[in-house]
C-alpha cells in the first residue's frame, strides 16, 4: 500500500492537517490548470491513496484565479492522437473521477473563476461543491469541435438535466451565481467558498468513516442499479452501518441511555 509521503507530484499540491482533512491543490495557474494527462495520473495516485491512509475528508480546490479550464487543447494538439488513444485517455479520466466519487472519503470542491469541459467533469466528481461569486461553469466543447470524454454524460446530465447539458454543448450557454445553484451545478455560492468548505469538511470529518464510505460511494453505486437492486442493496448498507459500534456509542449518547439499552434494529 501506497503511503502519501510516497507520492511524487508534480502538477498537484497535497497536504493532509491534524484533522485528518487532505486538501488537493491543482497548481497549473498558468494553464488555468488545464488538466494534461500527467495531472490526471496523479490525480488517479491521490484518490487511490487517501482512503487507505485513514483521510477523513478531502477539500479540492486550485491555485490561481481559475479552477479548471478542462482538457489541456495544447496538449491535445501536440500529441495528435489517434481515436484509439484518446479512447484510452478518456478512460484515465475516468479512472480518476470515479475514485473520487466513489472511494468513500468525502470530496469538496472549491470553485473560483473557469469550471468548464473537464473542469466542469471534474468538479461533478466531488460530492459537494462551494462556489465563489466569480464562479462560471460551461461546456464548449460543441463550439470547439469536441465532445465530452470524462463523464459528464453521466454526472453532469444527473445533476442538471440532459436538455441543459445539451443546451450548454450546443449554444456555449454559461451558467453563473445563484442560476448555477438552482439547476444543480454546486450546492453553495458564497463569498468565501474555501472558508465554507472547510466547515463542512470538519463536519464530514467528525462522522464515522464507515458512514462517510456508505454516504460517498453506496448512494452512487445504487443510482447505477434498477430501484429494486437499489432497495436491496440500501437495506444490506443499512445493516452494517447502522450496527457498526459508532452507531451504537452515538445512539446511546442521543438516548441518554448506555450502549447496551439500544437494541439492534
Amino acid at each position: 500500500m501506497r503511503d502519501i509521503a510516497d507520492l511524487r507530484l508534480s502538477n498537484i499540491l497535497l497536504a493532509v492537517d491534524d484533522e485528518g482533512i487532505a486538501r488537493v491543490t491543482l497548481n497549473r495557474p498558468a494553464k488555468r490548470n488545464a488538466l494534461d494527462l500527467a495531472t490526471i495520473e496523479e490525480l488517479i495516485d491521490i484518490f487511490t491513496t487517501l482512503p487507505r491512509a485513514g483521510v477523513r475528508a478531502a477539500i479540492l480546490d486550485a491555485a490561481g484565479d481559475h479552477f479548471c479550464a478542462g482538457l489541456d487543447l495544447v496538449e491535445h494538439h501536440r500529441e495528435d492522437r489517434s481515436a484509439a488513444d484518446f479512447m484510452q485517455v478518456c478512460l484515465r479520466w475516468h479512472d480518476a473521477f470515479n475514485r473520487m466519487e466513489y472511494g468513500g472519503v468525502p470530496v469538496i470542491a472549491v470553485l473560483q473563476g473557469a469550471v468548464v469541459g473537464g473542469g466542469l467533469e471534474l468538479a461533478s466528481a466531488a460530492h459537494i461543491r462551494v462556489a465563489g461569486p466569480g464562479t462560471y461553469f460551461g461546456l464548449p466543447e460543441g463550439q470547439r469541435g469536441l465532445f465530452t470524454g470524462g463523464g459528464a454524460t453521466v454526472r453532469v446530465a444527473d445533476l442538471i438535466g440532459k436538455a441543459r447539458m445539451i443546451d450548454m454543448m450546443l449554444s456555449g450557454r454559461l451558467y453563473r451565481g445563484n442560476e448555477a445553484v438552482s439547476v444543480g451545478l454546486c450546492q453553495y455560492m458564497v463569498d468565501d467558498p474555501a472558508a465554507h468548505a472547510l466547515q463542512i469538511a470538519r463536519k464530514a470529518a467528525q462522522n464515522p468513516p464507515l458512514s462517510n464510505f456508505a454516504i460517498c460511494s453506496a448512494i452512487s453505486h445504487m443510482q447505477n442499479m434498477s430501484a429494486l437492486d437499489a432497495a436491496y442493496a440500501e437495506a444490506a448498507v443499512a445493516g452494517v452501518v447502522n450496527t457498526q459500534a459508532a452507531a451504537r456509542d452515538r445512539l446511546a449518547a442521543f438516548a441518554g441511555g448506555t450502549a447496551d439499552k439500544i437494541k439492534p434494529a
